[in-house]
């Protein structure tokens, strides 16, 4: 429950999505410490130490609300709040590779909460990302179905079987954007 309050004070004076304080509740009271989606689990890094590595510019921290993890090995989901818009529910979905490259994944917060109905963790290079599991050797994880079922009864969002269409679409339209405002403070 402690990181719940965390992330609300963390995310305090920005415009929340309307399904994220529902999706902590869900996270706290029905997956508790099970996974619902492969790799997905809050945290919040105060010190931004894995953006750091990026850039130290505060125009860049400020712009990147991260939120959760991606993977199990620290990758990172965050917010892109672009050109200071403060409503988090228009706000671009970007990912932070654990080992180099970011990416535009989704185009706002529903869409993530699609992706993660797929159940499976991003590959995240320094070229791309995809979600991918084999269908004859994928283990669902613990509270997936319970997960999906939230999406489309509390959410009204349907759960999907490929995550291709929603971040190729969140590429077309954030992708060269992204990329050239990350590049104001990095270069690879």
């Amino acid at each position: 429950m402690a990181i719940k309050q965390d992330l609300i004070e963390h995310l305090q004076g920005l415009e929340l999505p309307q399904h994220f304080v529902p999706l902590l509740h869900f996270d706290a009271e029905i997956a508790q410490d099970d996974f619902f989606s492969e790799g997905f689990h809050f945290s919040l890094d105060k010190e931004k130490f894995g953006l750091k590595t990026y850039s130290e510019d505060e125009a860049f921290l400020t712009s990147i609300y991260e939120f959760a993890n991606a993977d199990g090995t620290g990758s990172s989901y965050g917010f892109w709040l672009i050109d200071g818009n403060r409503h988090l529910q228009i706000a671009p979905i970007v990912t932070f590779g654990s080992e180099g490259g970011f990416h535009v994944v989704a185009s706002n917060f529903d869409e993530l909460l699609q992706i993660l109905s797929f159940d499976s963790e991003p590959m995240i290079d320094w070229d791309e990302v995809c979600y991918y599991k084999s269908p004859d050797d994928h283990e669902p994880s613990v509270k997936s179905k319970e997960y999906r079922d939230w999406l489309k009864r509390e959410c009204g969002l349907e759960p999907i079987e490929n995550a291709d269409d929603i971040v190729n679409r969140a590429q077309q339209k954030y992708k060269d954007a992204f990329n050239t405002w990350v590049a104001n403070f990095y270069q690879v």
